[in-house]
Formats: structure tokens, sequence, C-alpha cells
């Protein structure tokens, strides 16, 4: 796994190496079936495992020494002892529910259970939180943190605001004192925009040690801010060509 995300990074002329290399890890190690695709189509559910609010909370906490993201924590290890600038790429709710459960249930539970949803948005926080610990100890100095399966054009402007209000925003606001000042946290421009939106976040400019590419300006800001989202990290060579890269503030 190191091997191939190394030279994944030297194709894309890269600055880090970005692991896993899907979005179905976190739901994997909850007891999710994976089909894991081929060379057309990449990992997802092979079949859903719940129905039901019930059986999404009776699901295990993952087990970090086992399976694949196991592995992916030894992957994030080695690059790092190797010099290797890593990120590690984390979901959100929304998209480990993808692997776990049928959307429409998804969108039952969160309007007709308001209550059994946040149970559920807590169990996630605490394993994505968790996830983060992890990636940490094992020296990843780049957190991703993006939930595709959860955009305002999915989820719509109501259930999407209420989502920042029940679980972005407490997770972020825990995970900003999680981590530490060798990492930085990386968020998905569509989350930072619905923090934005929701007046929960503002940005500000970091000054730069000269014009750059993005991927070069996350890696200079590590221990300047804690967390920063103006892009998609997949942006990496775009030049930020006043020299600066903004941050973001929680509010």
């Amino acid at each position: 796994m190191s091997s191939i995300a190394k030279e994944l990074r030297k194709y894309d002329k890269a600055d880090f190496c970005e692991l896993p290399f899907c979005h179905t890890v976190e739901g994997e190690a909850m007891g999710g079936i994976i089909n894991y695709g081929n060379d057309k189509v990449g990992p997802r559910a092979k079949e859903y495992i719940c129905k039901t609010a019930e059986e999404v909370l009776n699901l295990p906490s993952i087990d970090f020494t086992k399976g694949r993201i196991a592995e992916v924590l030894k992957a994030c290890r080695k690059l790092r002892n190797e010099g290797e600038n890593v990120v590690l790429e984390i979901s959100g709710p929304f998209t480990i529910l993808n692997v776990l459960m049928d959307a429409r249930y998804v969108f039952k539970i969160f309007k007709k259970q308001p209550e059994e949803m946040q149970k559920i948005f807590d169990k996630f926080q605490s394993e994505i939180l968790r996830f983060i610990e992890e990636g940490q100890k094992s020296g990843a100095n780049l957190i991703s943190f993006a939930d595709s399966s959860g955009g305002v054009n999915i989820l719509g402007p109501k259930m999407a605001e209420e989502t920042v209000e029940r679980f972005t925003y407490p997770l972020l606001k825990k995970a900003e004192q999680l981590i530490n000042e060798d990492t930085l946290l990386l968020l998905c421009p569509k989350t930072t925009f619905a923090l934005l939106g929701t007046d929960k976040a503002s940005l500000y400019d970091i000054e730069l040690s000269k014009p750059m590419k993005y991927g070069e300006g996350c890696i200079e800001i590590i221990g300047k801010t804690k967390i920063a989202g103006q892009m998609c990290i997949k942006n990496i060579n775009y030049q930020l060509t006043e020299g600066k890269i903004k941050g973001i503030k929680l509010i």
C-alpha cells in the first residue's frame, strides 16, 4: 500500500502521499460488506447490512489493529519514516452510511427520528475522532475530512444546515483540540462553505514564504494554523500566486 501511494504521488507530481485509496474503509471496519471493484470501478458497498437506526447503533466500534484500516495506518507510518508527507483521508457520516445503509433509510431516520439520528451522529463522531487520533500516532501530518455523500446538493439546504449544527461543527471543535502542532486538518471546500454559510467559521489569510502550489502551501502552514480548506486537496497544482493561503477559524 505504501509503495502504491508513493508511486501515485510521483505520477501526480504531488507534495504528499494520500491514503486510503477509497472511502469505504471506515464503513468496512464497522462491519460493512465491500465489493473491492476492478480496474474500471472502485470499491463500493456489496450489500447493505442495516435498515434501522438501531442496527447502525449496534455496529461495533472500529478495531484499528486489524483489516484494511490497520494496513492504512501501517502504510502511513512507513511513509512518514521514509520522509514522506502523508494525507490521511477521513470520511464523514453520510459517506460512511453509504456503505452500510440504503440512502432512503438514512433520509427517513433523519426526518422521522431526529433523536436516533443524533445518536448515530454521536457514534460516528466518536469513531472519526478516534481515527484522527490513530492517524496522528501513525505519523500522518495532514488529515483530510470530506463527506461527498453529505453535500447540500444531496441533502438539500435544510438537512445540510442541520448537519452542520448537529454534527460537523461539534466534530471539528473537538478535532481542533485533538490535533497537535505537527498536524493540519484539511476540509473539503463543501464542508468549509457549509460552515461559512451557517456562520460557524471565518477565513483569514496566512502569508507564505513565496508564491507556490496549493499542496506545497498546505505543508508550509503546518504549525501555523490547525484548519485549512479553501479548495479541494486534489487541486494540488493550483498556484497561490499572491503567496497567501486561507486558514479557517471556527467561531
